[in-house]
């Protein structure tokens, strides 16, 4: 099997590198990507870069060349829930983008002729909730737009139009589209950095960086190597 993974930034991709074993490194069109193995697996690595342009163009990359049996997109997210706290996760149910109006044939967020949610591949989705794991999981509604949600008018823009949105990133529903157009099994998986609307905020995302992405990282070492079983 081949797991393909998505990530942002540097970060959350030399945490993954790091468990693998065989690494090889290969350049494709303006990608790079870090293939290796874990638990017999080949997992195809790529850092996209921030935002739906890199997210696309490096999805289709990856699926075109490696052909990927799945495709994981991994990182962290801002918080829209009240329920939630940073170093929570969200799994993401469905995607939308909250950034996106095709005029009155289209409902907000949805491309035209494309669905407005795309759904994550239902065996992926159930083995995030099933993880064990002290971190606490929770499954639904990720919203995607090129946009660091930082204040409470732009939170309150995005609830106002998805009600029963989680989290918020910047690549997952570029990538759950292309992935939906190649028929590619997808799942997004964020850890919470932040709460977009706290004061202090961009505090709170600097402090997740310094002090809590090495500890966060367990559960998603945990939903890759569960993923390998499947």
């Amino acid at each position: 099997m081949v797991i393909g993974i998505i990530n942002a930034m540097q970060k959350e991709h030399e945490q993954i590198v790091a468990l693998l074993q065989e690494v090889q490194t290969e350049t494709v069109g303006r990608s790079s990507f870090v293939s290796g193995t874990l638990k017999g697996c080949r997992l195809v690595l790529l850092q996209c870069g921030i935002g739906k342009v890199n997210a696309a163009v490096g999805a289709v990359e990856l699926i075109h060349h490696f052909h990927p049996d799945l495709l994981i997109n991994t990182g962290v997210a801002g918080g829209i829930d009240a329920r939630l706290q940073v170093m929570d996760v969200v799994a993401g149910e469905r995607v939308a983008y909250h950034d996106v109006d095709c005029g009155p044939e289209s409902e907000l967020g949805q491309v035209q002729g494309l669905p407005l949610y795309y759904e994550a591949d239902r065996r992926l989705y159930e083995a995030a909730l099933q993880l064990q794991t002290a971190t606490r999981i929770y499954g639904g509604l990720i919203c995607s737009g090129d946009r660091f949600i930082t204040d409470r008018a732009q939170l309150d823009a995005i609830k106002a139009q998805f009600p029963d949105g989680l989290a918020v990133d910047m690549e997952s529903g570029a990538i759950a589209q292309v992935c939906h157009l190649y028929q590619v099994p997808f799942l997004s998986f964020r850890i919470i950095s932040d709460t977009p609307g706290a004061e202090e905020h961009f505090a709170q995302y600097q402090n997740f960086w310094g002090e809590m992405a090495d500890r966060s990282f367990a559960v998603t070492q945990s939903l890759l190597e569960t993923i390998t079983r499947l």
